[in-house]
């Protein structure tokens, strides 16, 4: 068990992604105690000196106590009387001894002190990494305390100067607007930082703004007489003057956002030139750009889309089953939501891949044949069909086979679409995710260690560990800036708002999913965006009646009629909007907000099977609930079923989009309901 620790900001300590229980405010003290001391030795008597004023008799027992209860946090499984490796005795006293990347505060220091001796293209993702570890002031429970104030002293100036470090950087590689939002905030908080200003106003400078580089140095005169009386320093003067001359030295260097458009420019006309315009290299490297361009946002998305299939018949108009398979499986873009985006196409390409397969010598090939492969397993996501998951398989032990890690990912993607075959199967999923992180963080494929992180983010909401989930979703934020993914933080953004829903904020968390579905429009994604906000309102709806359920029922006693579910009247909807796929699972809701509940059992009665996909256990609780309120036993009966196996999960959390809350309190509702010698809700 490897156990880290988190100082840049409260003191915490978490093992596998897990926080432990550190007990009270003094065996925290104690554990921060020992990291400010750096692995060095603490006196129990300097300890006891810095946990209380005026000591208590026995206060040296105490502290032992507090340190042998640490110990049973930290290293749970140490066998007794074996001695300790973290938190050990040294003569007077003790000791923490963590690795040296295994404290928050020390990886800083390393990554700043790191990214000042690297080139700028580097040193930037060091820093925004280093900066992303804070959580608050360091030690931020223990600002009265002596022993932590030099502590967070010293940190909190390293963090200053590393923000400063940042913008200084981002200046050099020409990102001058970048730089801009950071250093507002942070003068805002920090007045007196005369680098900083001069940061600021060369960077407005930058983006023809003279007038506003002009206007943040008067504000730094100002700021600088008024709090400290002093005047601006040399360099900002000499800024200002070089400013109203437009001396060339403030230009911005040559950014990499010019050089590389003049590099794409000439290789692109070179290419042009050199290779046949009929030229099947021509056809593959059109493949890679279509494959490049998907990942680029809502329009190369939905362009990658359109000319994927004008490819693949290109390809097969060759005639070589090969290329054809090449061509298919050359794209093997990452995917995370379980609904096509374009059924028609998926199936046009699934046959595709059908014959290259058929068509390929059977004795050879076994790359391009797991490619294929794992393309059927991606397109046919979300049917019942056993194609797909036997694709799934194949393609899998092909490339386990062959020890191609790119291989491996791509067919490890088709083995997370065909993961649904039915509920409760998160645990599986968080194995793939797992797999996918480790193995593409090793091999340097980024957009399949995004989509592991996603992976990780939905099957640890399905199980209800959101510090697991929210790690990812930070991972996923910090990769998809670094290398230039937005649509990657499209459904981090959803994540949060389900984070509201499930910490019982619905108000919150209605004003964060309508924010996220107007990231969708243009996203490229019709498959995810159709009816998803719509959904997303009903399941908070239908969460705060259970709410409201609950609580009737502690008012009541025990005396209260009806199931958890039963509510105070009829969840209301918006039956007028675009509920796109999930329109069956929202219509009985609307009769019943109507006061037609006949139709409303039979509109229950005529669902059809949830799709095997992310959202398969809300549209199962979904019926659920609505067979509560219409006292419908068969379905309720065939809910059960479907449910069990997902008993210790929460409803929907599994999407990473929204939640409908624990399964297991459905399926509560459920079994007080059938128990129930009659209709399980009384008639309204």
């Amino acid at each position: 068990m490897r156990v880290t620790f988190g100082v840049l900001g409260p003191t915490v300590a978490e093992s596998d992604g897990r926080a432990l229980a550190l007990k009270g405010p003094r065996h925290r003290a104690v554990l921060a105690r020992l990291v400010v001391a750096r692995r060095r030795v603490v006196p129990v008597t300097h300890l006891v000196g810095d946990l209380w004023t005026d000591p208590p008799p026995g206060a040296v027992g105490a502290v032992q106590t507090f340190v042998a209860a640490l110990r049973r946090v930290l290293e749970p499984d140490r066998p007794s009387r074996a001695p300790a490796r973290l938190l050990v005795t040294d003569g007077p006293g003790y000791a923490l001894r963590p690795e040296p990347d295994a404290v928050d505060a020390w990886c800083f220091e390393t990554a700043v002190g790191a990214a000042a001796r690297l080139p700028a293209t580097q040193a930037l993702p060091r820093l925004e990494e280093a900066l992303a570890l804070w959580r608050g002031p360091a030690y931020a429970e223990f600002e009265e305390e002596d022993w932590a104030r030099g502590e967070r002293s010293r940190l909190a100036e390293l963090r200053l100067q590393a923000v400063e470090q940042r913008a200084r950087t981002q200046l050099d590689l020409g990102l001058a607007a970048e730089a801009v939002p950071d250093l507002d905030v942070h003068l805002t908080a920090h007045p007196w930082r005369e680098d900083a200003w001069r940061l600021l106003a060369l960077a407005l400078y930058r983006q023809d703004r003279q007038g506003d580089a002009l206007g943040v140095l008067r504000r730094a005169r100002a700021v600088l007489a008024d709090q400290l009386g002093v005047d601006p320093g040399l360099r900002l003067r000499r800024l200002e003057a070089d400013i109203l001359a437009q001396d060339p030295g403030l230009d911005p260097p040559a950014g990499p956002t010019a050089t590389a458009a003049r590099l794409w420019t000439r290789t692109a006309a070179a290419y042009d030139r050199t290779v046949a315009a009929g030229a099947r290299a021509r056809l593959e490297t059109t493949v890679s750009l279509i494959r490049n361009l998907a990942v680029t946002g809502g329009g190369g998305l939905a362009a990658a889309r359109q000319h994927r299939m004008e490819a693949i018949a290109a390809a097969e108009e060759f005639g070589d089953p090969d290329l054809t398979a090449r061509v298919i499986g050359a794209y093997d873009v990452p995917a995370i939501w379980t609904r096509s985006d374009d059924p028609e196409l998926a199936r046009r390409i699934v046959e595709a891949a059908e014959r290259a397969l058929t068509a390929l010598p059977g004795d050879a090939h076994e790359a391009a044949r797991c490619r294929l492969l794992a393309t059927i397993a991606l397109e046919t996501r979300g049917s019942r069909a056993p194609r797909g998951l036997q694709a799934a398989r194949e393609a899998e032990e092909i490339a386990r086979r062959l020890d191609d890690p790119a291989l491996l990912a791509f067919a490890l993607n088709g083995a997370f679409m065909q993961s649904f075959t039915r509920a409760g199967l998160a645990p599986r999923r968080d194995e793939i995710g797992g797999e996918l992180v480790e193995l593409a963080a090793r091999h340097d494929l980024v957009t399949y260690e995004v989509l592991g992180h996603l992976i990780r983010l939905q099957a640890r909401g399905a199980l209800a560990d959101f510090a697991a989930a929210d790690r990812h979703a930070a991972a996923v934020d910090r990769l998809a800036e670094r290398h230039e993914l937005p649509l990657a933080s499209v459904f981090t953004q959803w994540y949060r708002a389900l984070r509201l829903a499930a910490s019982g904020q619905p108000a919150g968390a209605e004003t964060a999913y309508r924010d996220a579905a107007a990231r969708l429009d243009g996203a490229g994604m019709p498959g995810l965006e159709r009816g998803l906000l719509p959904l997303a309102l009903l399941c908070l709806r239908v969460q705060r009646r259970r709410t409201w359920s609950d609580t009737d029922s502690r008012e009541t006693g025990p005396g209260g009629t009806g199931p958890r579910g039963s509510g105070p009247g009829p969840v209301e909807i918006d039956p007028g909007a675009d509920w796109g796929p999930y329109r069956p699972w929202a219509t009985p809701f609307a009769l019943l907000a109507s006061g037609r509940r006949a139709e409303a059992r039979a509109a229950l009665r005529a669902l059809p099977e949830p799709p095997r996909d992310l959202m398969y256990e809300v549209c199962c609780c979904l019926e659920s609930v609505v067979a509560l309120e219409v006292g419908d036993r068969d379905v309720l009966e065939r809910a059960r079923a479907r449910l069990l196996p997902a008993a210790g999960e929460l409803a929907g959390a599994g999407s990473g989009l929204i939640t409908l809350g624990r399964v297991e309190d459905h399926l509560a509702d459920i079994t007080t309901a059938l128990r129930a010698p009659t209709s399980p809700v009384p008639p309204r």
